[in-house]
């Protein structure tokens, strides 16, 4: 019987977030271990969930030490990636046949710009014949030491990522098919220097939507055995950020993948004006939305987003659509424990005031928490916890921490202790609020909305409200990214740029 190894570290940071991310975070009280960690990830939409399928057909031992995935934030300490490595290094010698990562590729450490990268190296220190396939996330930052210690990189191909049990089976296919001899691969990559804004990144639409169809249909169509094409998480300050492209070629092929890393890379470079979101003012785009016949109409606050390292408790967005006279609005979730700690004292029917959010400083973008007086019934209570049933992390449970619902008469404001990213209905239907039959639907999202809310919605405003995941990248104190690049440098990045990094 073969013995794999599986495991998973996730986490997304925004290198200009305050928002601190411990061992702690990695999981509802921590990381998950051993059969807690299987239980928690099969049959779910996601990477691990393929590799757990894959080891039950293939009638191999699976062994998982470890499954650590942290809500986006900060910086990640050092000892998070030591902690990680030894549990995965420890079950890799006692002995390993193969071993399949679900990885995100966005995260930076205290000393490791690419720590994905050194959890590979660790691992390839110890078992340097080893075959390791890596599930990476759409929003990956690559460097050398990552192609140079993985066998198999496979990405996400969607935005919001409903692909993610495809991506794993992509990757153990690959890596199975080379155990057996069938395939030689070689990793090929190539890295642009291009800031790409989030909002302008998805494949389901342009300037992505063809370089990744062609990517996919390389794929298909086996001019290449598994071909990515990562947008990168650009909202980290480190020399890695760049769009990115990664081939799997036979040996005896790798020609013809260079080839299509070239065209792809090009077809990139080429729309990089494209890439670039153009901000609004807030009262604009309220205003926009006021005028607008009719709902559900989605005000998608893409500054202060949980999903790429926001707080959730700027209510700059919510104050303006009351202010403009806004009426019928389900908001949040808004991440204020202390408020949810005041309504579940208060109970359900009370009548309470006080101030929401506003309790976090973001200087690096010189944003001062500023929260909002609101009045209103404790309409809900309860402990935040769902099922996914969407097409993003399908049967994945949720755990927001204590939540509640204030009715204020013009909103239903959802209030959690726990920062949540609203990609899946259930957020709000868990609590009693039903959004498709809400005029507007105020969230902190900018992309994974779509996934779950997309089949209710009439329109979508992007509110370009502050924050510390705003899309004005003028505001952000960049040191450490490679420069020239694309569009700090726009004057001065011309051509198609001949080497990575």
């Amino acid at each position: 019987m073969k013995r794999f190894v599986t495991a998973v570290f996730k986490q997304e940071t925004n290198t200009f977030s305050p928002i601190p991310t411990p061992l702690e975070a990695f999981g509802r009280y921590g990381p998950a271990y051993g059969a807690a960690a299987l239980a928690a990830h099969k049959g779910i939409n996601e990477p691990v969930a393929a590799y757990i399928d894959v080891a039950e057909e293939q009638g191999a031992e699976l062994v998982f030490p470890i499954a650590a995935e942290a809500t986006p934030g900060g910086i990640v300490a050092d000892a998070v990636l030591d902690h990680v490595a030894e549990k995965i290094i420890a079950a890799v010698v006692a002995g390993c046949d193969a071993l399949f990562l679900d990885l995100h590729g966005g995260m930076v450490t205290d000393n490791f710009a690419d720590p994905e990268g050194e959890l590979l190296r660790r691992i390839h220190s110890v078992a340097p014949d080893l075959p390791i396939a890596v599930a990476f996330d759409f929003h990956s930052n690559i460097s050398q030491k990552t192609i140079d210690n993985a066998t198999v990189i496979t990405g996400y191909r969607t935005y919001p990522h409903v692909d993610n049990y495809e991506t794993g089976a992509r990757a153990a296919r690959t890596l199975l098919r080379t155990m057996r001899g069938e395939v030689d691969p070689v990793i090929l990559w190539h890295s642009l220097p291009m800031l790409t804004h989030l909002n302008r990144q998805t494949p389901s639409r342009q300037p992505m939507k063809d370089i990744m169809d062609r990517a996919i249909a390389a794929e298909a169509e086996r001019e290449v055995i598994n071909a990515s094409v990562f947008g990168c998480f650009p909202l980290s300050d480190n020399p890695w950020v760049g769009l990115h492209g990664v081939i799997v070629a036979d040996a005896n092929a790798a020609d013809t993948g260079q080839a299509l890393l070239r065209e792809l890379m090009a077809m990139a470079w080429e729309r990089r004006a494209d890439f670039v979101f153009q901000v609004e003012p807030v009262a604009e785009s309220i205003a926009h939305a006021a005028a607008l016949a009719d709902g559900p109409i989605v005000l998608a606050d893409h500054g202060d987003v949980a999903g790429s390292g926001g707080s959730t408790d700027i209510t700059t967005v919510l104050a303006e659509a009351m202010r403009q006279g806004l009426t019928d609005i389900c908001a949040g979730p808004f991440w204020d424990p202390a408020s949810v700690a005041l309504m579940v004292d208060a109970g359900e029917g009370a009548k309470v005031n006080f101030s929401l959010g506003g309790k976090t400083d973001f200087p690096a973008v010189g944003v001062k928490g500023k929260p909002l007086a609101v009045t209103g019934t404790v309409l809900r209570l309860t402990n935040g916890m769902f099922t996914v049933t969407g097409p993003m992390s399908t049967g994945t449970r949720i755990d927001m921490g204590r939540s509640a619902v204030l009715d204020t008469g013009t909103a239903e404001i959802l209030v959690t202790e726990k920062r949540h990213e609203p990609f899946d209905m259930g957020c709000f239907t868990h609590a009693g609020v039903d959004p498709a039959k809400k005029r507007y639907i105020l969230i902190k999202s900018r992309q994974h909305f779509r996934a779950g809310f997309e089949p209710i919605l009439k329109h979508v405003i992007m509110v370009s409200g502050p924050g510390i995941t705003t899309s004005d990248y003028s505001l952000y104190p960049w040191n450490l990214v490679r420069r020239p690049i694309y569009p700090l440098d726009h004057d001065t990045v011309a051509e198609l740029p001949r080497r990575r990094l």
